[in-house]
């Protein structure tokens, strides 16, 4: 992940760049504040808790509310790129590990 924009005193937001090779993960986690991904190369995997789980590609924009626990991932065979946008402070709280039976299991439900 390559930090864009750092918040500060007069932009109080982040911008991160983040490119995953296919097969790969974050776990679950939320935000201290809303957080905007904007998807700019290949598909990925998005699913916040409670909710059936989605394939986002190129050109697609998802807003996750402050708070809300969620995971996104490339898929198993795309890489992945977006920018997250996201408030300044400590963004961030990691919940629970998305295991790779889990991830597989996301993966063959979302390609039948």
């Amino acid at each position: 992940m390559n930090g864009v924009l750092q918040a500060d005193d007069e932009t109080d937001f982040n911008i991160t760049k983040a490119t995953f090779k296919a097969n790969s993960t974050l776990d679950w986690h939320k935000h201290s504040t809303s957080q905007i991904l904007i998807y700019v190369d290949g598909e990925g995997y998005y699913q916040e808790r409670g909710k059936d789980p989605v394939i986002l590609k190129a050109g697609d924009v998802i807003k996750c509310d402050k708070e809300t626990e969620h995971w996104h991932a490339s898929t198993k065979d795309s890489d992945v790129t977006y920018l997250a946008i996201y408030g300044g402070g400590q963004p961030t709280t990691w919940t629970e590990v998305v295991t790779q039976e889990y991830y597989d299991s996301v993966a063959d439900q979302l390609n039948d």
